[in-house]
């Protein structure tokens, strides 16, 4: 059995989620996410708009998910992969080399992001759509 672990925040899960997630599915048998906390997103200096349970609920609903963890620090993820016996440590091209020492424990893989899609993009959208008067009365 193939055990594949990502982590992430997804927050206002969008459909480069949905795709790096479903291509990370399809690298093993087990998909594991890791879904950071509010505490410890707060400490990277995030703020989300979805909360740590909502995410972690929308994470668990996908068919390509087979669990879901919380992450908490930096630190833990040599201690998860070996805990979970995990196989395949995967994230986004956003993240390249940055975790390129865990191939101590499994292979490190990063794949490409969704062209045009992120949290962040999103979030600009939003507040700009918000400051444009609406042309329906």
């Amino acid at each position: 059995m193939t055990r594949v672990l990502t982590y992430g925040t997804f927050d206002l899960l969008h459909i480069g989620h949905l795709n790096l997630l479903e291509r990370l599915s399809a690298l093993g048998d087990e998909l594991i996410v890791a879904v950071s906390t509010d505490e410890f997103n707060a400490e990277k200096g995030k703020r989300c708009v979805v909360s740590y349970e909502d995410r972690c609920r929308l994470i668990s609903a996908l068919k390509c998910v087979s669990a879901v963890i919380p992450e908490t620090h930096w630190s833990q993820k040599p201690n998860d992969i070996r805990r979970l016996g995990v196989d395949v440590f995967g994230m986004g091209s956003d993240w390249e080399g940055k975790f390129d020492s865990l191939s101590l424990y499994c292979k490190v893989i990063y794949l490409p992001r969704t062209e045009g899609i992120s949290t962040t993009h999103l979030r600009k959208e939003i507040s700009r759509r918000e400051r444009v008067p609406s042309l329906v009365s």
